[in-house]
Parts: C-alpha cells; sequence; structure tokens
C-alpha cells in the first residue's frame, strides 16, 4: 500500500513539475532555481554573442586581412556554416536539456566504452574555451576604456593619457569583482541584467548603424564595401586566400557563446523546448543584426591603413579612430564618437557578464560529476541557490589567464583563438558522435532536424575542424616572436593537459556523468 501511495505521488510530482521529472530521468536533482523563460535563457546567449562586442573588439582583425571583403562576405560566410552548428547543438539539447551540456550529452552519444573519456575531453574543452572568452571579454573591455580616456584626454598626438599595462590590468580586475559580485547574488538580478544587456545590444546596434553613417561627411562606396580587399598589410601575408581566412576570425569569434543557453537550462522552464529556441534564436538575430551593424560601419571607413596606424588618435584601434573621425570631421570635435565607444563599452560589460554566469554554472555543472579538484566545494549553491565558489573559481583562473598580458600582448591575443577554437571543438564533439558512434542510438526530443540532423551535424563537425587549423596558421611573415601565433601552442597545451590528466589519473576515477538523484 505504502509502495502504491510513493508510486501515485512520483507520478503526480512529474505531472506537476515535467522539468524536474525530466532533470530526475537524466540522473541529477533539481537544486538551481528553475524561473527563466525561453526569452530570459535567450537573452543570456545574445548577451554573450553581442555583436557590438565581438565586432567592435576585433574589427581590426577584419580591416588587416582583407578588409570589407573579409568583413561583410566572410560574415555570411560564416553565419551559414556556424547555423548548422547551432541546430546540431539546439536538436541535441532539447534530448539532453541539463546544466553541464556538452560534456553530458558527448557521454550518452559517445556510448559506455568511450563515454568517460567522451565526457572528460568534451568538458576541459568548454571549460578552458569559457575561461579564455570571460579573459577576452573583460581585457578588451579594460582597453576600451582605455583607448577612451586616450581620445577624452587628446589622443595619441594630443598628448593624451595612455594607461599602462598595468593600470589596465588593474581595471581589467575591477570589471571581474563587479561581474562576480553581481553573479553571487540572485538569479533573478542576474537575469534582470542580461535581458537588460540584450536590450542594450540592440539599441546599441541601430543606434550606430544610423548615427554614424548620418554623421559621417564622407562614405565609402559600395563596391568599397563588398567588393574591395585589402591586400595590403604590414604583416608580410599577399596570397588573398590566406589572408581571407584569416580575417574570417571576427566573425567567428563574434558568434560563439551560444552554449550559455545549453547551461542556463536547468534554471529554465520547458527547458527541452525553450533552451533549443533559445539557442536558434540568438544565433538568428544575432546574424541579422551584426550584419547590418557591420554594413553599417564599414561604409564610413575610408584609409584603411591609416585606420590601423599605432600613431593615429585612438592609437591604431580601428573602429574607435572611425567613430572619433566621423564626428570630429562634422563638427570640429571627436566628443560624440567617444560617446559611441562608451556605448559600446556598456554592451561589452554585460557580455561579460553573461559569460560568467554560463562559466560558473558549466563549472557548477562539472563539478557536480566529480571532475574537477576540489569538486566538492565548486559544486555547492547558496541560499539563493547560486554556485557562489564556482563564479569566484571562474574569475581568479581568468585573472591569472589575464598576466599573460604583462609579458606579451600578442601571446594575449591568443586568449580570443582559444575562446573560439576551444568553445568550438566542444561544441563540435557532442555533434561528432551524434552522427557516429550515437547515430542509432540517439532518441531525439521536442526539437528534432529530423532526417537534416546528420547532414547537418556532418556540416558542423567539418567546419570546426577547418577553423581549428585555420586559426592556428602563421599571421605575419616572416615568423618572429614579436608576431607568433600562440593559438596552437595554447590549444596544443590544453590537449596535452586533458589527454595527460586522463591517461595519468582521470582514466582510474572518472566515470563521466554520476547520478546524484535514485531511481
Amino acid at each position: 500500500m505504502k509502495s502504491n501511495l510513493e508510486m501515485e505521488r512520483k507520478i503526480d510530482d512529474a505531472e506537476a513539475d515535467p522539468d524536474k521529472a525530466r532533470l530526475s530521468q537524466l540522473g541529477y536533482k533539481q537544486e538551481l532555481k528553475r524561473h527563466l523563460s525561453m526569452l530570459e535563457n535567450f537573452a543570456f546567449s545574445f548577451s554573450i554573442i553581442s555583436v557590438l562586442t565581438g565586432i567592435t573588439t576585433t574589427y581590426n582583425t577584419g580591416l588587416r586581412y582583407g578588409g570589407p571583403v573579409s568583413a561583410t562576405l566572410g560574415w555570411l560566410l560564416v553565419s551559414l556554416f556556424n547555423g548548422c552548428v547551432a541546430l546540431s547543438m539546439a536538436e541535441i539539447c532539447s534530448a539532453y536539456p541539463t546544466a553541464g551540456g556538452l560534456y553530458y550529452w558527448s557521454a550518452k552519444l559517445a556510448g559506455p566504452r568511450w563515454a568517460p573519456l567522451a565526457s572528460w575531453i568534451t568538458g576541459w574543452f568548454n571549460i578552458v574555451g569559457q575561461w579564455a572568452g570571460t579573459t577576452s571579454i573583460d581585457f578588451s573591455l579594460a582597453q576600451m576604456v582605455q583607448v577612451i580616456i586616450l581620445l577624452s584626454t587628446g589622443g595619441a598626438n594630443g598628448g593624451g593619457y595612455l594607461a599602462s599595462k598595468y593600470v589596465v590590468l588593474g581595471c581589467y580586475a575591477v570589471f571581474l569583482i563587479i561581474h562576480g559580485t553581481i553573479n553571487s547574488i540572485s538569479v533573478k538580478w542576474v537575469s534582470f541584467c542580461c535581458q537588460l544587456g540584450a536590450i542594450w545590444n540592440v539599441i546599441g546596434v541601430f543606434l550606430l548603424t544610423i548615427l554614424i553613417p548620418v554623421v559621417a561627411t564622407e562614405k565609402a562606396s559600395p563596391e568599397f564595401v563588398f567588393a574591395h580587399f585589402n591586400a595590403e598589410n604590414d604583416v608580410g601575408i599577399h596570397n588573398q586566400f590566406y589572408i581571407f581566412v584569416l580575417g574570417l576570425l571576427m566573425s567567428q569569434y563574434s558568434m560563439g557563446g551560444y552554449d550559455a543557453s545549453v547551461h542556463m537550462s536547468e534554471e529554465t522552464k520547458n527547458a527541452d523546448i525553450n533552451g533549443p529556441k533559445a539557442i536558434i534564436n540568438s544565433v538568428a538575430i544575432s546574424t541579422i543584426v551584426g550584419y547590418i551593424y557591420l554594413i553599417s560601419i564599414t561604409f564610413t571607413v575610408r584609409d584603411i591603413p591609416y585606420l590601423l596606424r599605432s600613431d593615429n588618435d585612438a592609437g591604431g584601434y580601428a573602429i574607435a579612430e572611425v567613430f572619433f573621425l566621423v564626428f570630429k570631421d562634422r563638427y570640429g570635435s571627436g566628443v560624440g564618437g567617444i560617446i559611441c565607444l562608451g556605448f559600446a563599452a556598456i554592451a561589452v560589460f554585460f557580455c561579460g557578464l553573461s559569460a560568467v554566469t554560463s562559466n560558473s554554472r558549466m563549472t557548477y555543472a562539472f563539478s557536480r560529476d566529480g571532475a574537477m579538484p576540489f569538486s566538492s566545494l565548486w559544486c555547492k549553491v547558496n541560499k539563493e541557490e547560486v554556485p557562489r565558489n564556482a563564479v569566484w573559481l571562474a574569475l581568479a583562473v581568468s585573472f591569472c589567464m589575464a598576466l599573460t598580458s604583462l609579458g606579451s600582448l600578442v601571446a594575449f591575443q591568443a586568449m580570443v583563438s582559444i575562446a573560439t577554437i576551444g568553445l568550438y571543438i566542444a561544441y563540435a564533439l557532442p555533434i561528432f558522435f551524434r552522427v557516429t558512434l550515437g547515430r542509432q542510438s540517439f532518441v531525439p526530443g521536442p526539437f528534432s532536424l529530423g532526417r537534416w540532423g546528420i547532414f547537418c551535424g556532418w556540416v558542423a563537425v567539418i567546419w570546426v575542424a577547418v577553423i581549428t587549423v585555420l586559426f592556428s596558421l602563421p599571421v605575419a611573415y616572416p615568423i618572429k616572436k614579436d608576431n607568433l601565433n600562440y593559438t596552437p601552442i595554447a590549444v596544443g597545451g590544453v590537449f596535452i593537459f586533458i589527454l595527460s590528466s586522463w591517461v595519468f589519473s582521470a582514466r582510474h576515477w572518472f566515470r563521466g556523468p554520476i547520478r546524484n538523484i535514485q531511481e
């Protein structure tokens, strides 16, 4: 009689809370507060993708390697293949809506024999990519503030104040602390900030898209924006195809981070439907909005070599120089351009905030399965049901990563590539297992690609393999220590760490995702 009552109670609980029941089926207790809607979940990914952040902070790369063609045509090319990655991830997310997301997917799709190793590699690439992503975003914000102060005090040619690398690092640390503090309180406040960030990104893009070209006294021709290829650079590379593929980094970096919707799925209502919707919508809207912003700004570009020179007013920060000159030519003062740059900086701030949120959830989930040193500490949640320890661990690691900037900014730039390549390797691994080892066993959730799932998955996997090679190529000739592309060294170092830790330690005790709830 008692057994029947318990069974009826479990059935009633499942009917009352299907999300909790589904999470229980996947092996986990509901420990995080589940109250996010699809729109709120979407806001996290949209704020991290943040085309204002990606394009503004990496526009130099687009101009130097190919110029307008790499920016406009490259954006469309990257968006096409990136869409396949997002669709494949959305399909798997619908089947396995957990905070661990990618590494959990790999474990389930690789099968019992390969599950631990697949989960280990995917999880560590994901978490290292997120750490590097947080580092690159918040450090870019500190550099942007450095440029704003430089322009506000007279510019590089007018005796303006250029903050030292130690001041920039201190500013970066302040932003990390602010983001950590906000992420340590109720997720409702974090959600509110991310929604505000999403709104700010949309308003900011359309404001700058309209304002900059309207204020500009001279505009480039459509032929320049869509057909001009900049083969002139100061890095010694002249092969046009080589230049073009290097320029794709701007677009690829700008479109990363939508795994945030996955990591927030245990805090999202109807996660098996709303999670996939949030992934697809964030990528689709970012693609459209980003392309409009990119074209608009490129219409105001005139002298590419001058924009990239370190002796211009913005110290070689191309898009800041564009904003500054547009207003200076019209009104005799670049103050309006500085304000526009400040508007973009606020978007970068919200982007960093969302990145820390996503990073902390991944750390929490990975620790819940015992994959990290001192896992019991990082998987704790406070009374607000927030993994506070995981938040501050993510920030501490990100700060240590930024210390490389004291030695070489070129070495630090590898963080952008790690944030791109590391994350996309983590994206591609479960998709690879979906189309190979898990092809027959995969049971789709409410969102399914149907017969297109395998094709879309293979396109996604091949694309990630291609960009991993492309972004590891030399970015200047002849190769010297001052222009060395540290990406293959950094990514290779991460892979060696992951594999060696598996061979010498983890293979003896790590078994992949661990159930923390009884049948």
